[in-house]
């Protein structure tokens, strides 16, 4: 099945970025606009309380839920925005290794933000993404 992303690298950009600069989609496909992914168990409580990387890997879990339900999957997401509850540049590389590691090979453009607080009790990181698809 093609997709309907295109990931853009420039060569006048540093390539230290772990992640493609930019990224298109055609006018025909179908945009897919997630809220953002929170570290929530099925009953509602916070999963893996203080731990920044499990806390990841379940916004990571709980994103493809959601990217499932609306047709879509990892290797469709646009972009992304990762953000931390945190001001230590080490704990927002250990949540961006996480959610890198999900995509793979598909490393769509992104951003990652430290914030001095998130939604819900105990929540760490959450993760914002589009998604963009071509429909049979």
């Amino acid at each position: 099945m093609p997709r309907a992303v295109t990931l853009i690298r420039s060569a006048a950009l540093s390539d230290v970025a772990e992640y493609a600069y930019a990224a298109t989609a055609p006018a025909e496909a179908r945009l897919i606009f997630l809220a953002g992914a929170c570290p929530l168990n099925e009953d509602g409580s916070t999963a893996a309380v203080g731990d920044y990387a499990a806390q990841a890997a379940k916004a990571v879990e709980n994103m493809q839920t959601a990217l499932e339900a609306a047709g879509a999957s990892l290797e469709d997401v646009i972009s992304t925005r990762v953000l931390v509850a945190s001001t230590r540049q080490g704990d927002l590389g250990t949540a961006w290794k996480v959610v890198r590691a999900a995509f793979g090979d598909h490393d769509v453009p992104s951003t990652l933000m430290g914030v001095t607080v998130l939604g819900y009790t105990d929540q760490l990181v959450e993760i914002e993404a589009v998604a963009a698809v071509l429909d049979a």
